[in-house]
């Protein structure tokens, strides 16, 4: 074996899911933090080498793991690193075996995803209330485009701050985004995040800061400075807005895309539409949103059937 040192060997294998596999930005740092946490628990073992990690390594691993309170869809994230991971040393001769083959995290409970209800949404997205913004008018018109295009596409955090003016078709009504595993899909784009867009870019070239300069002429979405608008900018305006339209509970761009998700599931039906729309390689992933429109069905049926629950009378009876 190879007595090139563990760190070398894990730059080389986060450039080689870059430059070969061509894996998005967020996708190598995910790994790469997976990775640097296996070194520092390789380092306090003692185990000099990759070749040298066993399995009871880490089932170890994962116990400490466990007790540290990590959920188990995070502990199979750590695991499915690990494993192809050293797949890549098995191909570059760094190691014999694959320690992580066979081992499964321990599970939780699935946690269904928040969503903001159709009410809720239209309070966020209500033009009206505009005076309560939480900033200038050009952020304004911005920061509704880029909330309209949020939920009426169910787009990521990554596909949004990602978005180009020419991907837009504007005869189709369309966007076209590069998802995960750098994936492109085409989505359909409402009428109203159309009219937002359109406003949006009539201003957008008017950057509100004296002596900037549109640096991404192509992105969508800008800064005030002229650059592509950051993940870490949609975040907090999110919740700005969610803070001046009286939401309660922190809002983050993924609950947009849930949201959306969980809507167009509760009309439609269509659990296939659904994924293709969200972009999901498996269609368990989608299947979740079915739990929420059962949720919300049940609310109804509660709500709504006479005999969906005991009378006050009967109630008192069985005291």
């Amino acid at each position: 074996m190879s007595s090139i040192s563990q760190e070398k060997l894990i730059n080389d294998f986060l450039a080689h899911l870059k430059n070969e596999k061509g894996l998005a930005q967020n996708t190598t740092e995910n790994y790469q933090r997976d990775l640097k946490q296996l070194l520092t628990f390789a380092t306090e073992q003692d185990i000099g080498e990759w070749n040298k990690l066993a399995d009871h390594h880490l089932r170890f691993y994962v116990a400490q793991n466990h007790r540290r309170g990590l959920s188990g869809k995070s502990q199979q994230r750590k695991l499915s690193t690990v494993r192809t991971f050293f797949h890549y040393l098995i191909r570059e001769g760094h190691a014999k075996a694959n320690p992580a083959i066979g081992l499964a995290a321990p599970k939780t409970a699935k946690r269904l995803p928040r969503t903001l209800d159709t009410d809720q949404m239209s309070q966020l997205l209500d033009q009206r209330s505009a005076s309560s913004a939480p900033s200038s008018q050009w952020h304004t018109t911005r920061d509704q485009a880029m909330l309209e295009l949020l939920y009426s596409s169910g787009l990521r955090l990554s596909e949004i701050v990602g978005s180009n003016i020419p991907s837009i078709d504007w005869d189709d009504a369309t966007i076209r985004v590069i998802g995960k595993g750098n994936k492109e899909r085409v989505i359909p784009v409402g009428s109203m995040a159309l009219k937002a867009i359109k406003r949006w870019l009539s201003v957008r070239d008017q950057l509100p800061l004296k002596k900037q300069v549109i640096s991404c002429p192509q992105a969508l979405f800008l800064s005030e400075r002229g650059d592509r608008l950051s993940a870490r900018s949609v975040q907090t305006r999110l919740t700005q807005w969610a803070r001046s339209k009286g939401l309660p509970g922190k809002l983050h761009p993924h609950m947009l895309r849930h949201s959306f998700a969980s809507h167009l599931l509760e009309s439609s039906q269509d659990l296939r539409a659904v994924q293709e729309l969200l972009g999901h390689a498996d269609i368990s992933t989608t299947q979740i949103y079915t739990h929420l429109d059962f949720q919300h069905l049940a609310q109804v049926y509660d709500k709504a059937h006479p005999r969906a629950h005991k009378s006050k009378n009967e109630g008192d009876a069985n005291k």
